[in-house]
């Protein structure tokens, strides 16, 4: 057995995907639950996910990058070595054997005190286009993979997203009528999943409690996950469900005819993997790298894009509905999205690791 740090947070988009490869972790005996740390923030979903999934966590100091001179700036330096300081002690006092990290603000840190300690590191990028702790990781290792092939990290390689077994291997398979039942939606009529991912979108939500009538008109129900940050909207009628947060993502998409989304990464790959027909609308805030992860369905025509300015009640009347009701249409996207995801990339990054494990060079780049 051996000891293992997993370090990523705030998002789904970062939790989701460590939480798959910890769970792989203990389906290959590579590790118990109790020889499993993670380090996260405070003000991430992880500090909910982490603790429900059975895994011990623990939290540093959210380091977001600075954009421009300040006061707050000039204070980055001396609370990001305190934080490094801090990953060392956690990296010791845990007695990790290899550390393994997924992005976001807790990240950076952690990934220098693993250099520093000389432990194994091996690194995950999630978006098509690399966050900033991921930049600054990959200089530290030679272990770094990507979910997709135009993300640009010298030496990375290609893995995927390593995703939920709910999703990548069922035990059992929800029918799509007992998937429907499940949220209180009919079992026969074609289902639209909204979300705007963990954090919800306002663009996604008002568009979609705009138009929501027509949808249903047209034959459609909804199942509309708002995203925590965002209140429930009111019910439109019947064939309409609103959550704030779904733990069950597997069965949302399981019921699902199509979807409406944002780009992120976890989601793009999940509704690759499944070949669900997808109206992508990426985040406009950012490295622009929700665009970029919707490339290879937009490529293989198993997705369209539609930008978050542009989408409006009246874009979706006139262009997104007409698609909705081209069975035809939707039944080739469903066809060409087969193939684009991987469902063993949970399984490869625990490789990945076994491998770091195993390098005499202990995961530093020369």
């Amino acid at each position: 057995m051996t000891r293992v740090l997993l370090a990523g947070g705030g998002t789904a988009g970062h939790v989701n995907p460590l939480l798959a490869v910890a769970h792989e972790l203990i389906r290959h005996e590579v590790a118990t639950p109790a020889e499993i740390l993670v380090v996260g923030t405070k003000e991430g979903l992880e500090t909910r996910l982490v603790p429900e999934a059975g895994y011990a966590l623990v939290t540093i100091g959210r380091l977001p990058l600075p954009r421009r001179l300040s006061l707050r700036a000039l204070m980055f330096v001396p609370r990001f070595i305190a934080a490094v300081v801090a990953s060392f002690r956690i990296i010791r006092s845990h007695r990790a054997k290899i550390v393994a990290g997924f992005g976001g603000y807790v990240s950076a840190p952690v990934y220098v005190a693993a250099w520093l300690a000389r432990v194994p590191l091996v690194i995950h990028e999630a978006n098509a286009v690399a966050g900033f702790a991921n930049r600054w990781g990959a200089r530290l290792t030679r272990h770094v993979v990507t979910t997709f092939s135009v993300t640009n990290l010298p030496g990375a390689k290609l893995l995927g997203m390593p995703m939920a077994r709910a999703i990548t291997h069922p035990t059992t398979r929800t029918s799509v009528s007992d998937a429907r039942k499940h949220f209180g939606l009919s079992a026969r009529k074609k289902t639209l999943v909204v979300t705007g991912g963990s954090q919800g979108s306002v663009t996604i939500n008002s568009t979609i409690e705009a138009v929501a009538a027509d949808l249903l008109a047209a034959g459609w129900q909804i199942l509309h996950i708002v995203g925590n940050r965002n209140p429930l909207p009111a019910s439109v009628g019947p064939g309409y469900v609103a959550l704030r947060y779904c733990d069950r993502m597997d069965l949302a998409f399981a019921a699902a005819t199509a979807v409406i989304s944002r780009a992120g990464a976890a989601t793009v790959s999940e509704i690759q993997l499944l070949g669900l027909p997808a109206v992508f609308v990426p985040y406009p805030v950012g490295n622009g790298e929700q665009e970029k992860n919707a490339g290879n369905s937009l490529q293989a025509g198993a997705a369209v894009l539609v930008g978050d300015s542009d989408f409006t009640p009246a874009a979706v009347r006139t262009t997104v509905l007409p698609l909705l009701n081209d069975d035809v249409a939707l039944e080739s996207m469903r066809a060409r999205a087969k193939g684009l995801g991987r469902a063993d990339a949970a399984e490869a990054f625990v490789q990945v690791m076994a491998g770091a494990l195993g390098d005499p060079k202990k995961g530093e780049r020369s």
